[in-house]
């Protein structure tokens, strides 16, 4: 294990993480940037429940290397914004899609970045991009239904 000292830019903040540089980003965004929002959940990239953007597209954290990050720019459910205001969240709330949360932030950041790719995205483009995210709580359609809206609204940040 080599501990070394690495700079990571992280909802516009640089932070210095002193870790392996092996280490996965989910693991120095929770254990060593108190940033707990993204989840574990399968390790093995399928889930989504670790979903963060990393210059500005969704990306499993548990895949991503730390030593990988330097010059890139991450953001983390707690970066997309301040206050719980953007758009999607809002419109999560509106169209009741939280339940247990668990999955929420992956949903949510992987929800940005379609928004972002695409202004108006249909059925299938919604359902491309979710594919493989795990709800065991079966909010997918209220999720297409809040991503949708927003669209319509044409409400991004």
């Amino acid at each position: 294990m080599a501990i070394a000292r690495h700079m990571v830019k992280v909802n516009g903040v640089r932070r210095t993480v002193k870790a392996d540089g092996d280490m996965p980003l989910l693991w120095a965004l929770r254990d060593h940037l108190n940033l707990t929002g993204s989840k574990y959940g399968c390790g093995a990239g399928l889930c989504g429940a670790c979903t963060v953007h990393v210059d500005g597209r969704a990306t499993r954290s548990c895949q991503v290397r730390l030593a990988d990050t330097a010059k890139k720019t991450i953001t983390t459910i707690e970066g997309l914004s301040k206050d719980g205001t953007h758009p999607l969240q809002k419109a999560w709330i509106e169209h009741d899609v939280p339940q247990c949360g668990y999955c929420q932030a992956g949903h949510l950041m992987q929800a940005a970045d379609l928004l972002q790719r695409v202004k108006a995205p249909s059925d299938a483009d919604i359902d491309e991009a979710f594919r493989g995210l795990v709800c065991r709580c079966g909010t997918q359609p209220r999720i297409k239904k809040a991503v949708l809206a927003v669209a319509k609204a044409g409400a991004r940040k």
